[in-house]
């Protein structure tokens, strides 16, 4: 990574966020991927496009990965910590979608906004900055 991205606080707008219309999901097994499906459906989000991030797929770059069709990866199986990248949809929606899966007791997931620097990055590069934001985000509490 040669640019180095910061957390920024979302807000309830609805301002689109960057990138194309479109959620990038690592680390979920068969049975959480029906149970976040039904969740996008109870937040309005039923019809966003959905890449689920193999295992293999660690070393694509999120854009590349953005560039798949939707529903690829969907057998597929994925030993990534658990993620979910957006693109596309507003803040508001984004809001929904966290607090909804945090209602409905999924395993917690390391959140992202694709951004014009992260879209060049790696899946395994973007999980380890997310990993070190959370590590730093905990020491502070």
């Amino acid at each position: 990574m040669t640019e180095k991205s910061s957390f920024e606080k979302v807000s309830r707008s609805e301002k689109l966020l960057y990138g194309p219309r479109k959620l990038l999901l690592c680390g979920f097994g068969a049975e959480a991927r029906k149970k976040f499906d039904a969740v996008l459906g109870m937040v309005g989000l039923a019809d966003v496009p959905r890449v689920w991030v193999a295992t293999p797929q660690g070393a694509m770059t999120l854009a590349d990965l953005l560039a798949l069709p939707d529903g690829s990866g969907t057998e597929a199986a994925s030993a990534l910590p658990r993620a979910v990248i957006v693109a596309g949809i507003t803040e508001a929606q984004l809001i929904r979608l966290m607090t909804t899966c945090k209602k409905s007791g999924m395993q917690a997931a390391l959140w992202a906004v694709l951004t014009p620097v992260s879209e060049a990055w790696t899946v395994q590069q973007l999980l380890a900055e997310l990993a070190r934001e959370r590590e730093a985000l905990q020491k502070r509490r």
